[in-house]
């Protein structure tokens, strides 16, 4: 099969690779489309994804092979790359390694066998059978390969704890942060401010109804924030941007006894300064993927249409596999893109 290699030093190759074969209790699918995260993006910048490595973990697909004992699944059935219930005692290594660190430990894909598995940037993918969700029949294939990065927002807005007629602002309006306004509207917010700086992730939060969008460069999102919420700040921030001030802003912005969500993940040192916010008795919250229920809840409000893939992504703009080296590097730069998905 077509599989996208990352072979170090910034560098994909388009090669062909045996078809991974499903054991007992597994099934192939044939991959339809697999979005691009942010988590990929970095470790392609900061060249931290293994040597051999076949990357891409938000995918929807089509089943057709099953292993031995399967039941659950038959050839033509649609699927979500993941959301499934995990079996008793079984969880990814983010959930449960007591030590659990992102930049070392995250790109690690060998599983169990110590040897590199493919992903969804490849024709052909193996799980097993219990790992992903039914696509339903009102979600194209396209929506559902972005399900896991909307249930990482939905992952976000549960840990938030917010409730019906909080105000929440968003720092970025990448895919992560258009996600967080989309659920953050649909679990009761009473008012969403997105901060982005780049006009056309600001247009896309604009078409999702944000109340109000800030550009950094022009006015003071702190101050802006403050303003909007008549003196108070927003009950909500969640910090969706990784950029060096972004942490420092919403820790200041977020009002007495608030709380600021990070979800974005930086690889370089952000300046903090705690004098500036420590008073208010602030909680910070982390958070790093997505369990079963958030997939489930996502994929629900995917099918009753309170998530929306528009305008994040349509069919035009989708790149085929061979496009990798390119779209990475442009990524890299996100001026130019909001989503980006391949078909292999």
């Amino acid at each position: 099969m077509k599989a996208a290699v990352y072979q170090g030093n910034h560098k994909f190759t388009i090669e062909e690779v045996p078809d991974p074969i499903p054991g007992p209790g597994q099934i192939q699918i044939d991959i339809s489309y697999a979005g691009v995260c942010g988590t990929d993006v970095h470790g392609f910048q900061y060249d931290k994804v293994p040597p051999g490595s076949i990357l891409g973990h938000e995918f929807s697909g089509v089943v057709s092979a099953l292993g031995e004992g399967v039941t659950k699944w038959k050839k033509g059935d649609r699927i979500v790359g993941g959301g499934g219930t995990h079996p008793q005692g079984i969880l990814p290594d983010a959930f449960t390694m007591p030590r659990f660190n992102f930049r070392t430990d995250g790109f690690d894909n060998t599983r169990w066998d110590a040897t590199p598995q493919p992903e969804g940037y490849a024709e052909k993918y193996v799980m097993e059978e219990w790992a992903p969700l039914p696509t339903p029949d009102n979600v194209s294939d396209l929506e559902a390969a972005l399900c896991e990065p909307a249930a990482n927002a939905m992952r976000t807005i549960r840990r938030s704890r917010m409730k019906t007629g909080d105000t929440v602002a968003i720092l970025g309006a990448g895919p992560i942060g258009l996600f967080c306004l989309q659920i953050a509207r649909a679990s009761g917010a009473s008012k969403v401010f997105v901060v982005e700086p780049s006009a056309l992730r600001a247009k896309a939060a604009e078409e999702l109804g944000a109340d109000e969008i800030i550009d950094p460069t022009k006015d003071d999102p702190v101050e802006r924030l403050v303003a909007l919420t008549g003196g108070f700040g927003p009950h909500i921030v969640l910090e969706c941007a990784a950029a060096p001030l972004t942490l420092q802003q919403a820790l200041e912005s977020v009002r007495r006894h608030g709380r600021v969500v990070l979800i974005a993940l930086s690889w370089d040192s952000v300046m903090v300064s705690p004098i500036d916010w420590v008073s208010m008795e602030i909680e910070l919250i982390t958070t790093l993927g997505a369990l079963d229920v958030d997939f489930q809840a996502t994929l629900a409000l995917m099918s009753s249409g309170r998530i929306t893939m528009e305008p994040l992504i349509s069919e035009s703009q989708v790149q085929p596999l061979e496009n990798i080296q390119s779209v990475f590097e442009d990524l890299i730069k996100p001026d130019n893109r909001v989503q980006a998905v391949f078909k292999p």
